[in-house]
């Protein structure tokens, strides 16, 4: 599909809940449901939103939709990189399962099952965020010494790979050094995962700058099959797991504009929030302001 179906197609009110599939409930995320299939999952993301580690009592609609349609434009164009998660011809699966229903296919993937590697693969290639944090006092960002003198949202000498534990929903990853990623997941199955980190997001900041988008920073994830085969799973490369950047207004110096839900951030921070459940409710216009950066991540990449 192109952007403009998918934009087409997105519904005109947030869909926070999905509860009504013939299929066992397996999970649920901030954002994704998980259900059993039998010989795979159905992964479907909602249209919830999540500030803070918190979920808000307004989602921002379609935004699971536009996630799940980046995420599998990103998974068929890193398939000479790693294989992913995703089922062949998930048309067919949506038909072979009974899943008619437009609005549910465009928010869902049917997926291999797999064991999860229990760690977050954070990579960095621009200073900000909490690595522009961490490098103002000590210099490093997760243990990692770099040059004097850098400034905010400047690129960084190389991207660097800097990985967080998975914590439970309601609770904050934390961030781990190379050893204790190695003692959590053993030292074979890191490197592989730091490497494949490191190249996806090279691959990606190259093709986001084509489309007029920095990449600054992205996290992955992965699991294995019962043959220690390396999958890339989950979500890639959307504005919810990276942080992009509009190349032509980009300058160090500064936290740059981002596609993502950086205006509920900024929302949330100005009403003094304590960032404690239950979270406030959303004005309209900061709704639509994120829709509005998430439909414009999806029309840059797609075309």
């Amino acid at each position: 599909m192109t952007s403009a179906e998918i934009a087409a197609a997105l519904p005109k009110t947030a869909v926070t809940t999905i509860d009504h599939l013939p299929f066992p409930h397996i999970a649920s995320g901030k954002v994704r449901e998980i259900f059993d299939l039998g010989d795979a999952l159905l992964l479907t993301a909602s249209d919830r939103l999540s500030a803070f580690d918190v979920i808000l009592p307004d989602g921002i609609p379609g935004k699971g939709a536009i996630l799940t349609q980046i995420s599998n434009w990103w998974f068929a164009q890193t398939e000479s990189i790693i294989q992913h998660h995703l089922l062949p011809d998930q048309a067919g699966e949506f038909a072979r399962r009974g899943i008619t229903d437009r609005d549910l296919q465009l928010r869902s993937m049917i997926v291999r099952k797999l064991k999860t590697v229990p760690i977050e693969c954070v990579v960095r290639g621009y200073l900000v965020g909490s690595g522009w944090s961490s490098y103002q006092k000590t210099g490093d960002v997760c243990g990692i010494k770099l040059p004097v003198g850098l400034r905010q949202a400047d690129r960084l000498p190389e991207p660097i790979f800097t990985p967080t534990t998975k914590a439970p929903k309601g609770q904050h990853d934390e961030p781990i050094n190379d050893a204790q990623g190695i003692a959590t997941v053993g030292a074979e199955l890191y490197e592989r995962v730091k490497s494949t980190s490191l190249a996806l997001y090279r691959f990606g900041h190259d093709r986001a700058k084509q489309a007029g988008m920095i990449l600054a920073d992205t996290k992955f994830e992965f699991g294995t099959d019962a043959a220690g085969n390396l999958f890339l799973i989950d979500e890639v490369l959307t504005p919810d797991s990276s942080r992009y950047w509009p190349a032509e207004s980009y300058a160090p110096n500064q936290s740059p504009p981002s596609y993502d839900k950086q205006f509920v951030r900024d929302h949330l921070l100005a009403i003094k929030w304590n960032q404690q459940p239950p979270a406030p409710r959303l004005p309209a216009d900061v709704i639509d302001r994120t829709k509005d950066k998430y439909l414009a991540a999806l029309r840059n990449l797609l075309g």
